[in-house]
């Protein structure tokens, strides 16, 4: 392995600040409600519950489920957007904008009154507005595969998969996410053919991966764009900037304000009860709990954060 160019001391023992996390949320396990929408997502134990911090200095703490693989969904929308900005840069806001959307995930009404261009690229009309962009002259299948190449070694792990079930039920259940390309369509705000586009984007849904894949992957997030261990820049200092400000902003649909007020670091989460959250200049943390809150993000996930970071002191407000 590569020396690390950024140890860290840190002031708290970081696997017993873990351990006590897990312990002080366990009264909620299984709480919260599993995505009807998705067959594959209600079978999965609600009672699952794991977190995984990955510093910059390369060492990796984690407990409870943080091992087990489960269906990023939208978090992957962070890793997308990266590449998009790496291959068209700024002229990707010409299609998509950087307002909090304030409505559901799939909402279609503010398409309608924008004109089919989506608020911000967290959200699903906007997330596939990027993959029509990271298509580009290539095909789905080559936009996928440059995803799922990045995902892997951003993590250093070959063995990151698709999970076919989940991608699956994600194009079975994918009427209402059809319909918001349609419509984006309709405004010229598409260049490839809507099945093109969502067929990519079901499958960067069901990409699979443990917590602490999950946090590792997305380390250069906190280091402005670079990978800590090995000094490579991954992405533009502002580019990564602009990411963790609109993870901040709208990284969870209509409950993007109470999860800042609550953690205070940019995040990202998705309707498998997946969370990924960001310390700059520290590293990643990644928690999963299957059952969701009325917004849509993973109610034990976010309060097993709101301990971490009490424990942590962890805050971009700090």
């Amino acid at each position: 392995m590569t020396e690390a160019k950024h140890p860290l001391d840190l002031p708290i023992d970081l696997q017993e600040a873990l351990d006590a996390t897990v312990a002080d949320v366990s009264a909620y396990q299984g709480q919260g409600v599993l995505p009807s929408y998705l067959p594959s997502l209600t079978q999965v134990n609600p009672r699952k519950l794991g977190i995984a911090v990955a510093l910059g200095d390369g060492r990796t703490f984690a407990a409870g489920d943080a091992d087990e693989a489960f269906s990023i969904q939208s978090i992957s929308n962070v890793f997308s957007l990266s590449l998009a900005l790496q291959h068209v840069g700024g002229s990707l806001w010409n299609h998509v904008g950087k307002e909090a959307s304030g409505s559901a995930v799939n909402s279609v009404v503010q398409l309608e009154l924008e004109k089919g261009k989506p608020r911000n690229p967290l959200i699903n009309a906007g997330a596939m507005v990027v993959d029509d962009q990271l298509i580009g002259h290539d095909s789905p299948d080559v936009a996928v595969n440059e995803l799922m190449e990045f995902l892997r070694e951003r993590c250093g792990d070959c063995t990151v998969e698709i999970d076919q079930s989940v991608a699956i039920s994600e194009s079975q259940g994918g009427s209402l996410n059809r319909s918001l390309a349609h419509y984006m369509a309709a405004f010229n705000n598409l260049s490839h053919p809507v099945e093109d586009v969502v067929s990519v984007y079901f499958r960067q849904c069901a990409i699979a991966m443990t917590c602490r894949q999950l946090a590792k992957a997305a380390l250069y997030l906190a280091f402005d764009g670079t990978d800590p261990l090995t000094g490579d820049q991954i992405l533009l200092a502002s580019r990564a900037r602009r990411i963790l400000a609109l993870m901040v902003t709208c990284g969870h649909y209509d409950n993007s304000g109470d999860f800042a007020f609550r953690i205070g670091l940019p995040g990202k989460s998705g309707v498998s009860g997946g969370i990924l959250a960001i310390v700059p200049r520290v590293g990643a943390i990644a928690a999963w709990s299957p059952g969701l809150n009325s917004a849509g993000t993973s109610l034990t996930g976010s309060i097993m954060l709101e301990k971490l970071v009490e424990r942590t002191g962890w805050s971009i407000f700090a």
